[in-house]
């Protein structure tokens, strides 16, 4: 059985005793002069793509965004994305994993989990010159290697989510509080679903550990998403199914299994059910 090509960071300052991982690089050279292309993958790392100049397209978890000048990236751990870019992009691709960047205060993991909750950001001009400055002093820490460039580059890096966190409410009012109660209940509802979706899929085995209510999981989950609780399980579940069907040649019957569906045909009617395909016709046609 196959699983989904995991590219690797390629290149770290640390040792590599270290479990530590951290890489910068100038679009200008990992794109050049000729198109660029990579194929279905994930990370098992954070990936930011910072495009000050460009042309291409980014498909990020089957969703597909335009590489423009201006834009920015961010992609979480064990997403899948493909991407093309035209010849002569600039800008910066970043790429850093937990152990690296892992924020010491409950204000900054917030700015990291919510700046990396938006896959594209469009920046104005002004903006993403602001973004590109602290870009800017990443790298030139990064290849200098002056003493404790590290802590430099983690505090630059605070700075960074703040910015893209910022960003991302496009400049709204700050939210009440009861919003970012709903929001950080909800995130810790996908985090659980990462970790226990495969072998639960019940709404009750989440509440139970949430201390919630279904009725109140409900309310928080309308009121941020627009979806009912049971729904967002039905679509962590087929996310995970599209990636595998698309970047794997896994048989469904292998597929089912990785997804916890003991009974093959059971997974396949639940697929399409809420697709409209089989999955074997989801493959074909998408492949």
């Amino acid at each position: 059985m196959k699983s989904i090509p995991v590219r690797q960071i390629r290149s770290s300052f640390m040792e590599e005793a270290t479990p530590e991982r951290f890489n910068i690089r100038r679009l200008e050279a990992v794109v050049g002069n000729k198109d660029l292309f990579h194929d279905l993958h994930r990370h098992n790392f954070f990936f930011i793509l910072a495009v000050k100049d460009g042309n291409g397209t980014h498909d990020i978890d089957f969703s597909s965004y335009p590489v423009k000048s201006n834009s920015v990236f961010f992609i979480k751990p064990g997403q899948v994305h493909q991407l093309e870019m035209k010849a002569g992009c600039s800008g910066y691709l970043l790429e850093f994993n937990a152990e690296f960047y892992h924020p010491a205060n409950k204000a900054a993991i917030q700015h990291l989990k919510k700046a990396s909750n938006r896959n594209f950001c469009q920046f104005d001009k002004e903006g993403f010159k602001e973004l590109n400055q602290i870009l800017e002093i990443i790298f030139s820490e990064y290849s200098g290697k002056q003493e404790a460039y590290q802590e430099c580059i983690r505090a630059s890096l605070d700075i960074l989510m703040i910015g893209l966190f910022r960003q991302s409410r496009n400049s709204a009012s700050s939210p009440s509080s009861t919003h970012l109660y709903a929001q950080e209940r909800l995130e810790e509802f996908f985090e659980l679903l990462e970790t226990h979706v495969t072998d639960h899929k019940q709404v009750s085995y989440y509440t139970d550990l949430m201390n919630l209510s279904a009725f109140q999981l409900n309310e928080i989950t309308k009121s941020t998403v627009g979806k009912t609780s049971s729904e967002l399980i039905n679509d962590h579940i087929l996310l995970e199914a599209k990636r595998h069907l698309l970047a794997t040649p896994n048989q469904v019957k292998e597929i089912a299994e990785q997804l916890g569906y003991e009974d093959v045909s059971y997974f396949i009617r639940f697929f399409k059910k809420h697709t409209g395909y089989s999955p074997e016709v989801y493959r074909i046609k998408h492949s």
